[in-house]
C-alpha cells in the first residue's frame, strides 16, 4: 500500500526535522516572496537532505542521499560524464532496462530524454540534493572528457572575432556529431528514412538541445541556423545584435534540420514550402517557448527559433526602462474605462512584453480581460488568451466579434493587421471597452497616417484612440566593465541637448569589454520611448487628415518626448551610449 501523501511541512514535523515555529517562519517567508519553500528551508538552515526528503515524498518519488549511498557502477558506466555533468545528474542503480538517475528535478524532460537515448534504458529519476549531485558526479567520474578533434580541418567553433565562443559540453557534443556524420558523405543525398534515422541518433539529439541551452545560456532571443554551399551557420541575436557562434559542415545539415522540425512537429517530408512550429523546454527550473520557422532557400532550409521566456512578462512596468513621467502617463491612460491604446514598433522591438506587462498590472479579479493572438506568447492567470487558428476558421475578426459577447472590460488585440480587424477592434472601444493593440509604425504620430491608409475612417480614430506608444530596444552598458569619460554638451545636439555652453563636459559611460559581455561593452537590453498623447487639437488634426509633421510637432507641444529624446535621457543617466541610440533609433531626415 502506498504511503498516505503530506506536505513537505506536515512530513518535517512529524520527522522531528523542524520545529512548529520554525515551520511558521519559513511559511510567512513563503507568502511574503511567492518563493519554493524547499529552499527558504535551506536558506534558514535546515539540513538540505531533510528537506528533499520530505519534498519527495510530497511529489510521491523516491529519494536519495547521496552523502551516504553508494551508486551501482553498472549505472555510472552507461551514462558518459559530460551528459551527467550537463543536467546535473547522477545514475545510481541499474536493474536490467531500467535505470535510476539522481536528478534534482525529476521533471526534467530534456535531461530524461538524453539520458535515454545515451543508455537505452528505461530511465526513472528519484531526487536527491543538488550539491550532493555535484559532489557524487566529482567522485564517481575519475577522469576527464577528452575533445574530439572535428574532421577535414574545419574548425567549428570559431567566432565572429576568431574566439572561441562555446561551452566545454557543445563543442563535446559537436565533435561526437563530426566523428559520426564525417565518413557518410553529403547528407543531402539520403533519403527520407535515412534523414528521419539520423535525426533521431543520439550524438544529433544532444547537439539540437545544447545548441537551444547554449542559447538560454547566452541571453539569446533568436537562434539562427543558416545552411549555405560550403556548411552551416548558427547564429545567436544576443542584446538585439547576431554573433556568429559556430559553422558546421554540410554533412550535418540534413539530420539537424531534421531533429528541429520533429521537435517542433513539422512535416519531415516537405522541404518546398515555409512551415512553423512550437516548441516548450524547462532549462534551470524555467520554463521556455521556442517558435520555430523553417524557410525553403537555394541550400536546405533556413531554421530561425525565437526564443520566448515565460516569466519575462512578469518584470513588471518599472523594469522596462520608462522614465517616471511616461510611466505615470502610461499608467494614467489605462486606467481610462474605454479607448484604444497603441505600441508600434518594429518586429523585436518588445511590443508584446510592454503590453502584458500593463495587462499584468490590470489584470484583478475585477476585470474580464480578453485576448486574441497569432501566436499566444505567453501565458498570463487569470486573463482569457484566444490563439487564431485560420484553418479552422478562427480570425482576429471572428474572435473580436465573439469577444463583445463575452461581457469583456480589456482586449487586446496582437496586431491589427487590416481593415476589418481595425474596425472590430474600433467598435468595441467605441462601445465602452479598453483595447490594446499593435502597429507596425516608425513612431508614434505615424500610427494614426498608418490606420488611415488601412481604411480606418479619421474620424473613428479621433473618436477611440488615446494614446500611442512608440518603442525600440537598446543594449544597456555592462556594469561589470563601465567606464566613464567627458565629452563637450555640443556633441549631442543631434540628439535634442541644447546646452547653453556648448563647450562645457558632460560625462557619459561606455563598456571597455569583458567576458561577461562579450568584448561588446553591453550586456541587457534598455527600452527608448515616445509616449503621444492625443488631446483635442491633435483628434481635429487627424479628422481634417494634416500632415504628419504637423501632428508631430502638436504632440510635442502637448508633452511628448521623441524617441531620440528618451534616448538622451538614457545616455546622460550612463545607461546606454550615444552610439547605441544612434543605431536602433535615427533614420534618415533626422
Amino acid at each position: 500500500m502506498a504511503m498516505a501523501r503530506k506536505s513537505l511541512g506536515d512530513y518535517m514535523l512529524e520527522k522531528g526535522y523542524i520545529s512548529p515555529s520554525e515551520l511558521e517562519e519559513a511559511r510567512k517567508a513563503q507568502q511574503a516572496t511567492h518563493g519554493d519553500l524547499a529552499k527558504i528551508l535551506i536558506d534558514q538552515g535546515l539540513n538540505p537532505a531533510h528537506v528533499y526528503e520530505a519534498k519527495a515524498q510530497e511529489m510521491q518519488v523516491a529519494f536519495v542521499d547521496l552523502s551516504v549511498y553508494k551508486p551501482d557502477p553498472s549505472a555510472i558506466n552507461v551514462v558518459p560524464e559530460h551528459v551527467a555533468k550537463r543536467h546535473n545528474v547522477l545514475p545510481v542503480k541499474k536493474d536490467n532496462n531500467t535505470l535510476y538517475v539522481a536528478m534534482a528535478d525529476t521533471n526534467n524532460l530534456t535531461a530524461t530524454d538524453d539520458l535515454r537515448l545515451v543508455s537505452r534504458c528505461q530511465v526513472r529519476g528519484v531526487l536527491a540534493v543538488p550539491d550532493h549531485i555535484e559532489e557524487a558526479i566529482a567522485r564517481n567520474y575519475g577522469g576527464t572528457m577528452v575533445e574530439g578533434t572535428a574532421k577535414g580541418g574545419m574548425n567549428p567553433l570559431r567566432g565572429g572575432n576568431g574566439a572561441e565562443l562555446m561551452a566545454s559540453d557543445l563543442k563535446s557534443d559537436m565533435a561526437e556529431v563530426m566523428a559520426q556524420y564525417g565518413s557518410r558523405g553529403d547528407a543531402a543525398k539520403e533519403d527520407d528514412d535515412s534523414v528521419i534515422s539520423g535525426a533521431e541518433e543520439a550524438p544529433i539529439v544532444r547537439l539540437a538541445n545544447t545548441i537551444i541551452q547554449q542559447a538560454v545560456k547566452e541571453r539569446a532571443s533568436d537562434i539562427h541556423l543558416e545552411p549555405d554551399r560550403k556548411g552551416v551557420r548558427v547564429r545567436y541575436r544576443i542584446d538585439g545584435v547576431l554573433h556568429e557562434t559556430m559553422t558546421m559542415p554540410t554533412y550535418i545539415k540534413m539530420p539537424l534540420t531534421a531533429r528541429y522540425k520533429i521537435m517542433s512537429e513539422m512535416n519531415i517530408a516537405e522541404r518546398r514550402v515555409p512551415q512553423d512550429g512550437r516548441i516548450g523546454i524547462k532549462y534551470e527550473n524555467k520554463d521556455y517557448d521556442l517558435r520555430v520557422s523553417c524557410l525553403p532557400n537555394l541550400h536546405g532550409e533556413k531554421i530561425v527559433m525565437r526564443i520566448l521566456d515565460k516569466s519575462s512578462v512578469m518584470i513588471g512596468l518599472n523594469k522596462l526602462g520608462f522614465t517616471p513621467e511616461v510611466q505615470a502617463q502610461l499608467e494614467e491612460l489605462a486606467t481610462q474605462p474605454n479607448g484604444m491604446i497603441l505600441s508600434t514598433g518594429p518586429t523585436g522591438s518588445g511590443k508584446t512584453t510592454t503590453q502584458y506587462s500593463l495587462l499584468n498590472k490590470l489584470n484583478s479579479v475585477t476585470v474580464n480581460i480578453l485576448t486574441v493572438e497569432d501566436p499566444c506568447e505567453y501565458q498570463l492567470s487569470g486573463v482569457t488568451q484566444v490563439q487564431v487558428n485560420k484553418k479552422a476558421g478562427l480570425t482576429f475578426g471572428n474572435a473580436l466579434r465573439s469577444f463583445l459577447r463575452q461581457d469583456p472590460d480589456i482586449i487586446m488585440v496582437g496586431e491589427m493587421r487590416d481593415l476589418e480587424t481595425a474596425e472590430i477592434a474600433i467598435e468595441s472601444a467605441l462601445t465602452g471597452h479598453l483595447v490594446l493593440s499593435t502597429l507596425h509604425t516608425n513612431d508614434a504620430p505615424s500610427a494614426t497616417i498608418r490606420m488611415i491608409d488601412m481604411g480606418v475612417e479619421p474620424f473613428l480614430i479621433s473618436a477611440t484612440v488615446i494614446g500611442v506608444l512608440a518603442q525600440r530596444l537598446g543594449r544597456k552598458i555592462c556594469k561589470n566593465c563601465k567606464e566613464f569619460y567627458e565629452v563637450d554638451a555640443g556633441d549631442l545636439r543631434r540628439f535634442g541637448f541644447r546646452p547653453e555652453d556648448p563647450t562645457q563636459k558632460v560625462q557619459l559611460a561606455r563598456g571597455r569589454g569583458c567576458e561577461m559581455c562579450r568584448q561588446t561593452g553591453y550586456h541587457g537590453r534598455i527600452g527608448f520611448y515616445e509616449l503621444m498623447r492625443l488631446n483635442a487639437e491633435i483628434a481635429e488634426m487627424v479628422v481634417r487628415r494634416a500632415p504628419l509633421s504637423d501632428i508631430k510637432e502638436a504632440a510635442k507641444a502637448n508633452g511628448m518626448h521623441e524617441l531620440r529624446e528618451d534616448g538622451l535621457i538614457k545616455v546622460l543617466d550612463c545607461l546606454t551610449t550615444p552610439e547605441e541610440v544612434m543605431r536602433v533609433v535615427f533614420t534618415a531626415g533626422f
